[in-house]
């Protein structure tokens, strides 16, 4: 039997913080990275969705072998929030172009998740926002009346309350929209350009059920592995696999870690997946006490490089290597040494700045790391001093040794002012294109012009990403040639509003996504 409890309206919270003298204690200031007034501004600002648009090629000519979809996901408030706010939260929207003989189509879809659809019938925010924290006495009332909704069975926590905004995966012949505090959301994308929800992917009928925003799909194989971790119960870390149909094997909980961390991102090679535990750690008991953010930062813990088989049954197989002062949100790639089977090499983008995660302005150092499995000898080397972020390969390459990546260089978090091509064997830049005066981008993607191709070249593709004109308001995306030195624009398409910065995209070839 279902309890009614009535709805506390937002103009009561409001009403309490303007009470003089009051405000200071229930009611105090919050982080500016969570503040909606500061983080979502400019093109960080949240739109409407869009129906199917098509689009003008103001520039160049789109390659006839460009036949798909490119689909980035990103953060998008869709109702003012009552209090903090982290960029990272907020509702899940994703934006497509849609490719078709030299043709562009633009549309953009929240992803109908619980908890959006919940606040769609409130018409105001529902779920609290954990991750952004909680200050004072008013985020604990709010959380109170949450607890009351559940009790009342007005609220169901088995449905999970993601917002599925960082990226996405095809898996079984889905199309997911990934969030790594809940499980995916499956999508369909029609011929005619526009995008819906399908509802959620439930491979785990358990509460409080996680996926990471970041699978790995092994080529070779044809399966996908993936991860998710805990912020409260033990195991805090849990390794799995799905085979080339989608149906999910065995989890391998992975007790050796022993407190919860956050775990963004891993990576995998032929035959081990390689996990970095970071100084960034979770203190779930401090937010729901009132104490601010759910991700705080332990300057006494030290960083540690976790290896696996991928086919491991149980944690006694995992391998732990200290190294200090090395904190991967995204691994770049991964690969077993070729003239010696016992050493790792991993290329990812360390925080240098992990001290002020919070901060919009972070800085990054591209380093290569080789581990000996044996000798358990950690050598460390940096590829690129520039401030580079969101490194892309070519997909094809996942788990192999590669030679190139592009990266963004970071102004703010998830906005880049340009494109870096970097040569991972010798460290040089060997491409770059900057966006120019008050111009800049999302995550740029490389796509392979003949994917399935075994002799292509790695680099024989495009590379893509939206880009925003601060200064005009108006917003375009382009496909440059990633062989070329310049990184040339082939194509310049112009869209019919402005996209805001966001997360990660994925490239679906035309005999994928038509199956969905």
């Amino acid at each position: 039997m279902k309890i009614s409890i009535p709805t506390i309206p937002p103009s009561f919270f409001s009403a309490i913080a303007s009470v003089p003298h009051l405000t200071d204690i229930i009611d105090p200031p919050v982080h500016p990275s969570v503040d909606p007034q500061h983080a979502f501004t400019g093109n960080f600002a949240p739109v409407d969705e869009l129906s199917p648009t098509e689009c003008p090629v103001i520039e160049g000519k789109i390659p006839l072998s460009l036949n798909g979809v490119y689909i980035r996901n990103g953060p998008n408030p869709r109702h003012r929030p009552l209090r903090a706010l982290h960029f990272c939260e907020a509702d899940g929207m994703l934006h497509s172009l849609q490719f078709s003989n030299g043709c562009a189509t633009y549309c953009s879809r929240y992803v109908n998740t619980y908890k959006y659809k919940l606040e769609e019938e409130a018409a105001s925010p529902v779920i609290p926002n954990v991750l952004s924290g909680f200050y004072g006495l008013l985020d604990g009332f709010r959380f109170f009346a949450f607890l009351l909704k559940i009790i009342a069975g007005q609220i169901n926590l088995m449905n999970g309350f993601g917002v599925a905004n960082t990226s996405l995966a095809f898996i079984g012949n889905k199309l997911l929209a990934l969030y790594e505090a809940d499980l995916p959301y499956e999508i369909k994308l029609t011929k005619e350009g526009d995008i819906e929800t399908l509802g959620r992917w439930n491979i785990d009928k358990m509460l409080f059920a996680s996926f990471t925003a970041h699978p790995k799909f092994d080529m070779e194989t044809k399966e996908t592995f993936a991860f998710r971790y805990s912020p409260v119960f033990a195991p805090y870390l849990s390794f799995f696999r799905f085979d080339e149909n989608g149906v999910k094997q065995k989890e391998v909980p992975i007790l050796s870690m022993k407190k919860p961390c956050f775990i963004h991102d891993f990576a995998i090679t032929r035959r081990y997946a390689i996990f970095q535990e970071t100084q960034l750690v979770l203190s779930p008991f401090k937010v729901v006490m009132g104490g601010g953010q759910l991700v705080d930062y332990d300057p006494k813990h030290i960083p540690r490089i976790g290896i696996i088989p991928k086919y491991a049954t149980s944690d006694s197989e995992m391998k732990w290597f200290h190294v200090p002062g090395l904190n991967v949100l995204h691994a770049v790639n991964a690969w077993e040494n070729d003239e010696d089977d016992e050493e790792i090499v991993l290329v990812a983008s360390n925080v240098i700045t992990i001290e002020n995660m919070y901060d919009q302005w972070l800085k990054f150092s591209v380093e290569k790391i080789s581990i000996n499995m044996k000798t358990g000898k950690v050598v460390r080397s940096i590829l690129s001093p520039r401030n580079l972020e969101f490194g892309t390969i070519n997909t094809s390459y996942i788990g192999k040794k590669n030679r190139y990546a592009y990266f963004g260089v970071v102004d703010e978090v998830a906005k880049f002012s340009g494109i870096v091509k970097l040569d991972i064997e010798t460290g040089q830049e060997v491409g770059r294109r900057f966006y120019g005066k008050s111009c800049f981008g999302g995550e740029p993607f490389f796509v392979a012009k003949e994917a399935e191709h075994v002799e292509s070249d790695e680099d024989d593709g495009y590379v893509m990403s939206f880009v925003h004109d601060e200064k005009t308001g108006e917003s375009k995306f382009l496909v440059m040639d990633a062989k070329s030195p310049e990184l040339s624009v082939m194509a310049v398409i112009k869209l019919p509003r402005r996209v805001p910065y966001g997360f990660h995209g994925l490239f679906l070839t035309k005999e994928k996504y038509i199956y969905l």
